[in-house]
């Protein structure tokens, strides 16, 4: 995989490397400009998009996407950014008046765009969760690391006032060490059903071939993966896991200071090689930290019916759980984290204890104003990485950080591979101790 990876970019960096750059390009040498070519610029790639360029010192050069309907959109907003539907053409054309690169395609692409644009020597901001596979994760890493980059995943929330708090209040002791942590949410982007079979006409706004990328070879079939239901399909997404529980995994992991996991099991139905479960159940153990026990236990629940009752989500007054969120259950009391917006909540004695923030506004790590209206934060990260590119500040949710986030939400995913089987990974190898396990760490890229 190694080389059919380096080959990928070798060849991909060679695409289009005598191609002369077009005159309406402004090639910006200033300091306070940041110029930004984007991948994927419909769905989620549409929200980057703004936000990023809602940035006073971006210059939005590029803008790329396999389907023409949302590349002209885009380009409506931005007509004096330059046009692509294939990105390897978009960054080899482009490699000298842009600083920065916005990767917001399918999970399987995430990967291969980003390593192209790195190995030019660009701050890369990628979407959630980072890779598709592990080794993907710690070759992002690896090379941002040794290239010195700015990197930021798109984990908006990481940003956002409850959040921030939520890690303070932990990192503070105001529930001691924490043993165990579970998350939930009843989404479902999993899929119980048969493989589809025969193929439907390619739309004509949509190229597939460039949309299948360094993946398999399959006939298209409409309503199945493009534009939205790819998430839910094994060689395409990560599932509800790789999806929501990326936002909601990170404040813990965050907090906590964890790594990746020593163990890792899924209780799920059995793997029909086609579309992920529609409910897993993912029970992980962790090293410890400071700020935990000897060891932490990690519960993750998804799909319809989440959480299943049990005694650390027992809330006061007989009130009811958030639809999603996550609980920390330490030696002094718990911790429940509402996803999103709204407070966290601290209980001990099985009632609700007022939270005293006076120390923390004080000292100006969390102002005393939470903003309650999305729109209002969901610039925060976008900006956040903008700054960072001009040397005005740093990333929150680097490669560094965000790649081993990552490796934990996929090592769940593999998990769902051999329901009911504990599975124990060795960090230092990057491999299971199941040989069986290890063949899902990676997969051959396609030439396209």
């Amino acid at each position: 995989m190694k080389n059919q990876r380096r080959n990928f970019i070798k060849s991909s960096v060679a695409l289009a490397s005598l191609s002369v750059l077009p005159s309406h390009i402004i090639a910006s040498t200033k300091k306070n400009i940041l110029r930004t070519a984007h991948i994927g610029v419909g769905g989620m790639g549409a929200a980057d998009l703004n936000d990023i360029a809602s940035h006073k010192s971006v210059l939005v050069t590029g803008l790329c996407d396999v389907d023409s309907k949302a590349l002209n959109k885009a380009s409506k907003l931005f007509p004096n950014a330059k046009v692509y539907k294939d990105y390897r053409v978009m960054l080899n054309d482009l490699k000298d008046s842009v600083d920065a690169v916005v990767v917001s395609t399918p999970d399987h692409t995430h990967a291969p765009a980003s390593m192209l644009a790195m190995s030019l020597n660009k701050s890369v901001y990628c979407q959630k969760p980072l890779t598709h596979h592990v080794s993907e994760s710690r070759a992002m890493r690896k090379l941002a690391k040794e290239k010195n980059l700015i990197t930021q995943m798109g984990i908006q929330v990481h940003s956002f006032y409850d959040y921030k708090l939520a890690t303070l209040l932990i990192q503070s002791g105001i529930i001691g060490k924490v043993s165990s942590v579970r998350a939930w949410c009843p989404k479902n982007w999993g899929y119980d059903g048969p493989k589809p079979k025969d193929e439907d006409p390619v739309p004509e706004n949509l190229d597939w071939n460039l949309w299948l990328g360094t993946s398999s070879e399959r006939p298209y079939k409409d309503k199945i993966y493009h534009p939205l239901n790819w998430r839910k399909i094994v060689d395409f997404g990560c599932g509800t896991l790789g999806d929501m529980g990326v936002h909601i995994f990170d404040t813990p992991y965050n907090a906590l200071e964890l790594d990746v996991p020593i163990t890792i099991k899924n209780n799920c139905r059995k793997p029909n090689e086609f579309g992920f479960p529609e409910k897993n159940l993912v029970t992980y153990e962790f090293p410890g930290t400071k700020y935990t026990t000897e060891k932490l236990k990690w519960v993750w629940e998804d799909g319809s019916g989440v959480p299943k009752k049990h005694k650390d989500l027992k809330l006061p007054n007989k009130d009811k759980l958030p639809m999603q969120g996550a609980m920390f259950i330490g030696e002094k009391g718990r911790l429940l984290l509402p996803h999103f917006m709204e407070l966290p909540k601290l209980i001990v004695d099985n009632k609700y204890v007022e939270l005293d923030l006076t120390e923390f506004e004080k000292s100006g790590q969390i102002t005393n104003k939470p903003v309650r209206d999305y729109s209002g934060e969901s610039y925060l990260h976008y900006h956040q990485f903008v700054d960072a590119c001009l040397g005005k500040d740093t990333c929150s949710a680097p490669f560094s950080y965000s790649a081993r986030l990552t490796e934990t939400i996929l090592l769940g995913v593999i998990a769902g591979r051999f329901p009911g089987k504990t599975l124990h990974w060795d960090n230092n190898l990057a491999k299971f101790k199941e040989d069986e396990a290890n063949k899902f760490l990676d997969s051959p890229y396609r030439e396209f």
